[in-house]
């Protein structure tokens, strides 16, 4: 059957043509297909140099995954950022899996002012097997993507939930060990978990504590700071997030009409005026200038690695006009 012009993209001598006017070369599905080219192409030898250059070609830098199914003690629900997802994808082969592609039909696109989102409520995650045993895994769910509205269009947000899975064991393989009981019973149990590997769930069991750990990390690394004085410049970041008062809105001046006064009474209102103004300024003078900055040392609430009395985590360090903590003994 050749390709019409109603077709998603038809062949022409002179390139393609599209059926939506979009200022991209490819839509937003032709991203996933090239996806599983890039994973096809992935090697043994690919280190985790390929993985984080696979995920910078793919995802936002801010971007994040997440994945959502049910499991035999309820259901689960994971999200985790940009940094963790190269490592995400590498588990996946980790676990015994030779091959991995995504398979999206009847999906529908909504084009917004910065991003495209992709949503496939048919979606299938497909993994090829090869130990310990030869199987392919189908599983099913609803996918939805958001892509960023420019050249590159990578993925923003990438949430993939997960329905049902079956594990397809081929005929010859049950054929050969017909006759062996024990093998027999080992091909009968599963070797995922709603599709995903042991390695994949006990690296997404870790995310839950890598990931509120990764603004400790980034300034450990940008810094070279102890990690304990990582923990103090964060605790004490949002301790003054905390503290700080809400912005309030500027308003505008209201202009009032002056009254006409004789002039011996507006002299002696004025004279009066700024004697009251002159002792409110000094009896506010003092409470303005009290701050941590004036002060040589200011005392903030921050916590220790070390539990003081009645097992508190909680002591008092003090930071200098510098920025540099001190503890308080």
């Amino acid at each position: 059957m050749s390709s019409t012009p109603q077709d998603p993209f038809y062949s022409s001598p002179f390139g393609p043509f599209y059926r939506r006017h979009t200022p991209y070369m490819v839509q937003p599905e032709y991203r996933v297909y090239e996806m599983n080219k890039r994973l096809q192409s992935r090697t043994e030898d690919s280190d985790n140099l390929w993985w984080d250059a696979f995920a910078t070609e793919f995802f936002e830098d801010d971007a994040t995954l997440t994945l959502s199914f049910c499991l035999e003690d309820g259901p689960k629900r994971y999200t985790i950022g940009r940094t963790l997802i190269p490592r995400y994808f590498s588990t996946v082969f980790e676990g015994g899996v030779t091959d991995l592609y995504y398979i999206l039909k009847h999906s529908k696109e909504s084009y917004h002012n910065s991003s495209i989102t992709v949503d496939c409520d048919q979606c299938a995650m497909v993994t090829q097997h090869g130990k310990p045993m030869f199987t392919k895994v189908c599983t099913e769910g609803r996918l939805i993507l958001e892509f960023t509205f420019d050249d590159l269009m990578r993925i923003k947000t990438w949430h993939f939930t997960i329905r049902q899975y079956r594990e397809l064991v081929p005929r010859s393989i049950l054929a050969m060990h017909a006759q062996d009981p024990q093998v027999l019973d080992q091909l009968s149990k599963n070797i995922t978990r709603m599709g995903l590997t042991n390695f994949t769930l006990n690296y997404l069991r870790l995310c839950v504590i890598l990931e509120p750990m990764q603004e400790l990390m980034s300034r450990h690394k940008t810094y070279n700071l102890s990690p304990r004085d990582c923990l103090k410049t964060c605790l004490f970041q949002k301790w003054q997030r905390m503290v700080a008062p809400p912005a309030e809105p500027t308003r505008q001046p209201t202009t009032k009409r002056r009254k006409r006064k004789n002039s011996t009474s507006s002299t002696s209102n004025s004279s009066a005026g700024n004697n009251a103004n002159s002792a409110g300024s000094k009896k506010k003078t003092p409470a303005a200038n009290l701050s941590l900055s004036s002060q040589g040392l200011g005392a903030i609430p921050n916590c220790s690695l070390n539990p003081g009395r009645n097992g508190d985590l909680c002591h008092s360090a003090a930071v200098t006009p510098s920025g540099q903590f001190k503890e308080k003994h």
